[in-house]
């Protein structure tokens, strides 16, 4: 591999970010400077990390992105359920996005993982 965007899980989680800003779009404008923005920024964090963390030059550093990554993964599926609780979304409108983010959350533990055995 030569650069981060060579990675599926780098790749996977921009997908994420596409679908949900597209997604956020159906939730109430007076949602835009909180739950909206909460979600869009936790999203974007998702790919930024894995981007940042491959461009060290330690695994352990790597490693440590990939799991802010996944902490903003986390931080995203609550946000999301958040707003589906709150009747601004629907569950048929979130399930591309949980399907993907837990495609992604497996990709990231199988990333962290290898990382550190091979330490």
């Amino acid at each position: 591999m030569t650069s981060f965007r060579d990675l599926i899980v780098w790749k996977k989680s921009m997908l994420l970010v596409t679908t949900i800003y597209k997604l956020t779009n159906k939730l109430p404008e007076e949602e835009k400077f909180g739950l909206v923005s909460q979600i869009k920024r936790s999203a974007v964090s998702v790919p930024s990390n894995i981007a940042e963390g491959y461009g060290r030059n330690y695994r352990k550093d790597y490693s440590g992105f990939l799991q802010i990554s996944r902490g903003s993964l986390y931080e995203c599926q609550t946000q999301l359920e958040i707003a589906q609780n709150l009747s601004f979304l629907k569950s048929e409108d979130l399930n591309e996005i949980k399907n993907l983010s837990i495609e992604v959350e497996k990709m990231l533990n199988s990333l962290i993982k290898r990382l550190e055995q091979s330490a």
